[in-house]
């Protein structure tokens, strides 16, 4: 009878020593979405030890988290619509940019995923003016976007009216690689001394002429052509004709569009 009393005794003890501690709640409705230090509780932490834990998104980080942060508290990515419509160009008659967007759906929480870019720009050029007239476009060099940024705004184009003309880069300006914002990104590719392909297509064409502005089909094979970057006036540069082609054979980031 002695010696079970004295064995209670001891298991009393040590549990005493151990501090053994009822777990209270952790971070249950005490979420937080930011790093926030007053998000907190006193129970176990992740790491086993029992004391202050945290239950905002700061503590995956910090290694401090409640012990049932992930449970309770799971990371919720953010949700975002799809691409608007593109809208019309800023400025008729001209090369200028236009631009679509997206709305946030559920904004992330406890260390989800940021929200991407809500808005997009890219170059463009319409050959309306405000009042539904035709423009007068005036020859010049050859305005040229990425296939990428235009494709969506092109009209189903007749075959036998599309064409690829290959060119030579000669020069460029500086400001084709520095300028940084998103629909700038492709004139990085225009490098001096490669081959590029630019599609000709309607409603590029002049006056369906089969013909589009700066395509140098009307030149000398050696003539020194000008061409422009839409969507940043100052990327701009020379190239010199190859040839025409019906299918361009350039890699994609070689490959722009007449516009």
């Amino acid at each position: 009878m002695g010696s079970s009393v004295e064995f209670a005794c001891l298991l009393l003890v040590v549990s005493t020593l151990g501090k053994n501690h009822l777990v209270s709640g952790g971070c249950a409705g005490k979420c937080c979405r930011s790093r926030d230090l007053s998000c907190l509780n006193t129970d176990w932490r992740m790491d086993r030890v029992y004391g202050t834990c945290y239950c905002d998104m700061g503590c995956v980080r910090t290694k401090d988290c409640c012990f049932d942060y992930f449970t309770e508290c799971p990371a919720q990515d953010c949700a975002v619509s799809d691409w608007s419509f593109w809208s019309g160009c800023a400025k008729p008659c001209r090369p200028s940019v236009r631009v679509r967007v997206r709305h946030i759906e559920q904004q992330p929480s406890n260390s989800g995923e940021p929200c991407p870019s809500l808005e997009q720009q890219a170059g463009c050029r319409e050959y309306r003016d405000h009042q539904g007239r035709h423009c007068g476009l005036n020859s010049g060099p050859a305005f040229i976007t990425s296939m990428e940024n235009d494709c969506d705004l092109r009209d189903p184009a007749p075959t036998p009216l599309r064409f690829c003309v290959e060119f030579t880069l000669e020069s460029r300006t500086p400001h084709c690689t520095v300028e940084n914002r998103p629909h700038t990104h492709w004139m990085r590719y225009i490098t001096e001394g490669f081959k590029v392909c630019v599609v000709c297509e309607p409603p590029a064409m002049r006056n369906n002429s089969g013909s589009c502005q700066g395509d140098g089909l009307e030149s000398e094979k050696e003539d020194l052509l000008h061409w422009q970057a839409v969507g940043n006036h100052q990327c701009r540069g020379t190239w010199k004709k190859i040839q025409k082609t019906q299918q361009c054979n350039c890699p994609p980031q070689h490959s722009f569009v007449f516009i």
